[in-house]
């Protein structure tokens, strides 16, 4: 048992836990095997199982026995063990104490053999240098003597005849002496060695002539060590230079890249520069003459050889372009090769090559980009066989006076011409603009100095906006306004190609702005002409919008007047009132009117994007129900015709859904609604003018159509619509586009953009959202949050959403509005963003209404808030930081 004790004690780590039940679970284990269990113990065991308390205490004081008999012999071998390291410690330290005197008596040694060394070394070196004392004169006295012999030898008259000066063997040699005698030559009086000067200063030059074709017949074999030594010896010459440039010339006589130099620069300099490293003793500056001589002179002609011929304007662009941008880039590549002296160099030479280029290079890139827009464009119009015509001065006032004189005098004096719906707008022609105007600016970028590019980048840019948008857009866009026609005719719908023109002048705005914000603002938005770029393309933008908005309406006003005539024209007064039962069905106009506008609706959807798609469906819906109400108002109904009304109406609605403008589906709906009060029996008018749609109607709307019916003069004397005369207007609980859409139907539509609550102080003032005050110096009599109509409000997540406040200041002193909007969700503000804040007389929120004052702001929805209902708190204090108005309103944020 005690071995097996120790293995478990020796587990890492021991838990003694873990000890205690693997114990019990063995004990446990053994009683249940074994059997033998006393009464006492099986009374225990019937309530717990397997569970033997009387073996359980008798183990474990058995085990606590072991341990101690454990624990006994293992103190016993410590102690043992602790003795044994105790002498062991002990016979190791004597024996380091031995190590320790052996180790002192041998440094002492070792000290006194390097005393006598360097004494030894000393007498040594003092000898040596005695003998060098004595030799060295001796070695340059044998020196001189030979010099004097070679010198006696140009004293003599008649050619050097000595064959060191011919062997070609022993040329280092005869170098290094005429090297010698030539700097001897330089101190000697010229009246008396004129001639042995002469003769010395020959052979040097022979002797360094012959050093320099040795250098180059090593140079072409790549010998390296043999040219090495020769650059060794020249350097002491001094036509060193010279050597140096025979190797520069020698290498670059060879070209790398064939017709393209460019390709083989780096490779051969990166060759060069290794076997110039090996060669000659400043390396950094050989290898910088080499590339200076590399620009100066090969790289310098072949730019001018390509550069010049400036006739055809395209290529010199493109190659200018491709020169130096690839000698740029070869400079960068070739920097690390260049001295730190020289850091600038390589730029500097790149500007010397295309220098002459680059002064004049803005006017021919203009000259370029004008002819290349002005050819594009007439390509263009050659292809549509057009011949482009210039827009008269007053031709809107023409047109203007031309449609009135036909109107009034009943005959057409109008010439339109529609070109056979040919827009003269094209995306392929304005990405060829784009293209070119993209590849001048990048020219343009490159070639021009920091200083000049701003100024220069707009110049390129008021081309492209000159070619693209004033001769290219807003002319299609003139022909486009004159092309929309007059209405002549009620047999066939007006062609509306004007739609088209729409969408491909919003395909090359939107592809003009992308390349404006890439390759335009970057360059210039630090600068002084971002101004001028900014006002420029507002009025370019304001004018072509003029002219879509302009467009739109005429096109919109082509297809109502339509509409118009043709129910003027092709409706009959039967229709509505027929002489006899007849099939309840829509009528034939009705039927065709809508046939005709599905396909236009479509085609404004394809046509026309965004928030400005749901404006002109908004506008062109809202006419349209105008053109149906005031034609429905010159009939006469009996019930047949009713209930033909009835149907005509629902086709139309079918026909406006198509809008997806709640607007104006609610005005169909009510204008169907109408309808019912010509089909209901008298006695039901009351209810049917009471219910959830006709109730908030004014009571003059409701009177005009009851007015319709055939048998008004019958019903008129009875008491079935005396209720409905008296009734008043009741706006209660309505929603804000609910009363716009009513006040139209009335008659008194006011067109108030960005405020539709202008002028309902005597009618809405019931329609208030609920609301706490907080304090307000103000007296606020009416808040007004779009979308919401009962507590709490509604708002969603990423929307922007419009509240108004009428209030009164009895000082007349309101004119700076501060806002602080905070949302709360459980106690957690959260401060909300508010468009325009502050809110002055300048910005058209803060305004006069009825006596009082009203102001409109728009709350984003930020996507971050919770999901939550909480509260929103509304402050808004004046110029002096005095609160004026607070609110408290509960919302809710949805998903």
């Amino acid at each position: 048992m005690l071995s097996q004790y120790m293995e478990e004690f020796e587990q890492e780590p021991f838990e003694v836990s873990e000890f205690v039940e693997r114990l019990t679970w063995r004990t446990n284990n053994e009683c249940s095997n074994s059997g033998k269990i006393s009464k006492t113990e099986a009374v225990i065991a019937a309530g717990v199982e397997d569970f033997n308390p009387t073996a359980l205490h008798e183990t474990f004081t058995q085990t606590i026995k072991d341990l101690k008999i454990l624990q006994e012999k293992q103190q016993a071998k410590c102690e043992r063990l602790e003795e044994s390291l105790r002498q062991e410690q002990e016979a190791h330290g004597k024996k380091i104490f031995k190590l320790q005197e052996r180790h002192q008596l041998a440094s002492n040694v070792f000290w006194q053999l390097d005393e006598k060394i360097s004494s030894v070394a000393g007498k040594i070196t003092h000898l040596g240098e005695q003998l060098e004392n004595v030799n060295t004169p001796r070695s340059r006295t044998v020196e001189a003597q030979k010099l004097l012999n070679y010198m006696s030898e140009f004293l003599l008259a008649g050619p050097i005849v000595n064959d060191i000066f011919t062997d070609p063997g022993r040329l280092y040699e005869a170098a290094d002496i005429i090297q010698k005698l030539y700097a001897i030559a330089q101190d000697l009086p010229t009246e008396k060695f004129a001639d042995p000067i002469c003769k010395i200063e020959k052979k040097y030059d022979e002797v360094e002539r012959r050093l320099i074709e040795e250098f180059a017949t090593a140079q072409k074999s790549e010998d390296i060590e043999k040219m090495k030594k020769l650059a060794q010896i020249l350097s002491q010459f001094k036509g060193y230079n010279q050597c140096i440039n025979a190797y520069i010339e020698q290498s670059q006589m060879t070209p790398y890249g064939g017709k393209d130099i460019f390709i083989g620069i780096v490779p051969m300099c990166k060759h060069h520069y290794e076997i110039i490293k090996k060669v000659f003793a400043s390396p950094q500056q050989v290898m910088s003459k080499f590339i200076l001589n590399f620009y100066q002179l090969k790289l310098h002609q072949y730019a001018m050889t390509k550069l010049e011929d400036k006739r055809d304007e395209d290529k010199y662009l493109k190659t200018l372009y491709e020169l130096y941008s690839r000698t740029l880039k070869l400079s960068n590549d070739l920097q690390i090769y260049m001295s730190t002296m020289d850091d600038d160099l390589l730029n500097k030479l790149t500007q010397q090559i295309f220098q002459k280029h680059i002064i004049g290079y803005i006017e021919i890139e203009s000259r370029f980009l004008t002819s290349k827009c002005f050819n594009e464009l007439e390509k263009f119009y050659l292809s549509k066989k057009h011949q482009k015509k210039q827009t008269e001065r007053f031709q809107e006032l023409k047109r203007d006076m031309q449609v009135l004189i036909g109107t009034r005098a009943n005959i057409n004096i109008a010439q339109i011409e529609d070109y056979g719906g040919e827009t003269f707008l094209s995306e392929e022609l304005a990405i060829k603009m784009l293209q070119e105007a993209n590849a001048a600016l990048k020219r343009c970028r490159l070639l021009c100095n920091e200083s000049d590019l701003p100024a220069n980048v707009i110049k390129l840019n008021d081309i492209l906006f000159r070619f693209l948008m004033h001769e290219h857009v807003n002319y299609a866009l003139e022909l486009g306004l004159h092309a929309i026609p007059i209405v002549e005719s009620t047999r066939t719908l007006p062609q509306l190609y004007f739609l088209d023109v729409v969408q491909k002048t919003n395909i090359i705005v939107h592809l003009l702005d992308n390349q404006c914000n890439t390759s335009v603002v970057p360059y210039v938005s630090n600068t002084p002409k971002y101004s001028d770029y900014l006002f420029k393309k507002r009025i370019l933008m304001e004018q072509m919008e003029s002219k879509l908005d302009q467009g739109l309406d005429r096109t919109i006003n082509a297809v109502i007047g339509w509409v118009k005539l043709y129910l003027q024209n092709e409706q009959k007064k039967t229709d509505y009132k027929p002489d006899s039962d007849v099939d309840t069905i829509s009528s034939a106009a009705c039927l065709h009117v809508v046939q005709n506008l599905q396909p236009i609706i479509q085609q404004i959807k394809i046509c026309v994007d965004g928030e400005n798609q749901k404006n002109i469906l908004h506008e062109f819906g809202i006419r349209l129900h105008r053109v149906i109400y005031d034609h429905l108002q010159t009939m006469q109904f009996n019930t047949a015709g009713a209930m033909c009304a009835i149907c005509d109406v629902n086709e139309y609605r079918k026909c406006i859904r198509e809008l997806e403008n709640p607007t104006v589906i609610q005005l169909f709906d009510i204008l169907h609604a109408l309808c019912n009060l010509l089909l209901v029996k008298p006695q039901n008018l009351l209810e049917v003018c009471t219910g959830d749609t006709l109730n908030y109607l004014d009571k003059s709307v409701v009177r005009q159509f009851i007015q319709l019916r055939a048998d008004f003069r019958v019903i008129k004397s009875t008491n079935y619509i005396k209720g409905i005369f008296e009734e008043k207007m009741n706006f209660r609980s309505l929603h804000p586009g609910m009363t716009y859409s009513l006040l139209y139907i009335s008659g008194y539509l006011v067109h108030v953009y960005g405020n539709p609550f202008n002028n309902y102080d005597a009618i809405i003032k019931r329609e208030s959202v609920p609301f706490e005050d907080c304090g307000s110096k103000y007296n606020i009599i009416f808040l007004s949050i779009f979308g919401c109509t009962k507590i709490p409000c509604l708002m969603q997540r990423g929307t922007n959403v419009t509240v108004n406040v009428l209030f009164s200041d009895e000082d007349n002193k309101a004119s700076f509005l501060k806002h602080r909007v905070l949302w709360i969700f459980n106690a957690i503000k959260t401060e909300a963003d508010i468009d325009p804040d502050p809110c002055d007389n300048q910005k058209d929120c803060l305004r006069m209404d009825n006596g009082n004052k009203s102001y409109w702001a728009i709350i984003h929805v930020d996507t971050n808030l919770p999901v939550l209902s909480g509260t929103m708190l509304w402050q808004v204090v004046d110029e002096y930081n005095e609160k004026t108005i607070c609110f408290k309103v509960p919302i809710a944020i949805t998903t």
